[in-house]
């Protein structure tokens, strides 16, 4: 059962990495087009989603994520081009293997949250619209085109947590930099 339109949940958490520089490209595409968008998630590539329920993320599974996090260095990336997938139009981003790697250690640190719940082999994007309107998701894809590249430095994974109404960033794990915990933060916005 769904809290809301979304389709997400109350308790829901996620891993992702947030890319606040592609907010100008993307912020009109991603709130007509994107429910999480609507839902308060800022652009973002996924890491992990859905994670561990919020009742199960205590002090030992933030400082395990700190510790995760700091075994991977900061990296930088590059938005270049759009991507598809059935319904969804996605920033390709360049590389991708940090992201993977990032995904493949979650995993095996915490194999009863399989990316997607298993549905789906992970791919590392960042979303700009999932609907069924190919027409609407051609018009974002020309309309985006002409800003790219985005340039992006990534120094942290994120954790997100949804409330029932909105996503909310509850911590935020430094890469690269052990003894870092992770932050408690606010609104994902």
């Amino acid at each position: 059962m769904t809290d809301d339109s979304s389709g997400f949940q109350a308790g829901q958490t996620g891993l992702v990495v947030l890319i606040p520089e592609a907010e100008p490209v993307v912020r009109t595409w991603r709130e007509r087009l994107d429910p999480a968008a609507r839902a308060g998630v800022p652009a973002h590539v996924t890491v992990v989603f859905p994670f561990l329920h919020a009742d199960l993320i205590d002090d030992g599974t933030r400082a395990a994520l700190g510790e995760l996090a700091a075994r991977h260095p900061a990296f930088d990336v590059r938005f270049e081009r759009c991507g598809r997938f059935p319904g969804v139009l996605y920033l390709a981003p360049t590389p991708d293997t940090p992201f993977r790697r990032l995904t493949d250690a979650v995993v095996e640190r915490w194999p009863e949250a399989p990316p997607y719940g298993g549905k789906y082999e992970p791919v590392p994007h960042l979303t700009v619209g999932q609907v069924k309107d190919e027409a609407a998701l051609d018009e974002a894809e020309a309309g985006i085109g002409p800003s790219l590249p985005v340039t992006v430095h990534v120094a942290s994974v994120d954790l997100v947590v949804f409330s029932g109404t909105e996503w909310r960033l509850q911590a935020s794990f430094p890469l690269g930099q052990p003894g870092v915990t992770g932050q408690l933060d606010g609104t994902a916005r």
